[in-house]
């Protein structure tokens, strides 16, 4: 029996995107609405940005407070190992995995939404998803928010907040950082069309593209639900072929 919902949503795309407004308007779409437009149930947010800034503020005050060596960045707030990248993917697999055995019926009734971003520099999505369990595969459908890096940065620059560095919706990176980590993205090598599949670990994922640049995930209520529709429509009619 085909589900009624995506079981897993991939969400990614280049810092700034949009996906965090994405997210946000599904969280505050009624579950009727979510279920019947955009073929999500309730919805289980797994994000590896509050996994990486706890990592951030621990090397702080290892630091500064107790005079100890940091365990994860470097004092530029580099990763002291690239590998850390993809712990990251591995520890949104492990939720995934918890979840889903604490709940045999999950996914009657939750879509597992995941995101992240990563540029060239640091693998990029080639060598993230090879980091991604054969549970999270086999149920996977990846939708990717397209934005060029010049308005990625640009929003960026806008929403970042520093009395709130550790918000979801108002956090931000410096340029020089936006420069060395998210100027590169491999995505297009990957997937060069708009829709279609992807071969990941001799799977056939399914992914569409969110098209961003003239930004609808930024006071444009009117234009953000009926673009998401359109796009998770053709991703739902890939994975029902599939």
């Amino acid at each position: 029996m085909k589900p009624e919902i995506f079981p897993i949503l991939l969400l990614i795309g280049r810092p700034a995107s949009g996906k965090s407004e994405i997210i946000d308007f599904l969280l505050h779409t009624p579950l009727a609405e979510r279920r019947n437009r955009f073929h999500l149930g309730e919805l289980q947010i797994l994000d590896d940005f509050p996994m990486l800034w706890t990592w951030f503020e621990e090397d702080d005050l290892l630091s500064r407070q107790f005079g100890l060596p940091r365990l994860h960045s470097d004092g530029q707030g580099y990763f002291v190992h690239p590998q850390l990248w993809h712990l990251l993917i591995a520890r949104l697999c492990s939720d995934y995995q918890k979840a889903t055995r604490d709940d045999r019926e999950y996914h009657a009734h939750t879509t597992a939404l995941i995101e992240f971003s990563r540029g060239s520099e640091h693998g990029g999505y080639q060598q993230a998803f090879q980091h991604l369990t054969d549970a999270v595969l086999r149920q996977m459908h990846i939708l990717y928010v397209r934005v060029s890096y010049e308005e990625s940065r640009r929003k960026n620059r806008r929403r970042f907040n520093p009395e709130r560095p550790d918000s979801i919706l108002e956090h931000g990176l410096s340029d020089e950082k936006m420069e060395r980590l998210y100027r590169q993205d491999d995505w297009s090598s990957l997937a060069p069309d708009d829709r279609g599949h992807l071969t990941l670990k001799d799977r056939q994922v399914p992914y569409a593209v969110f098209e961003n640049e003239d930004d609808v995930t930024t006071g444009k209520p009117d234009l953000l639900p009926s673009r998401l529709e359109e796009a998770l429509t053709a991703l739902w009619s890939l994975q029902c072929r599939s």
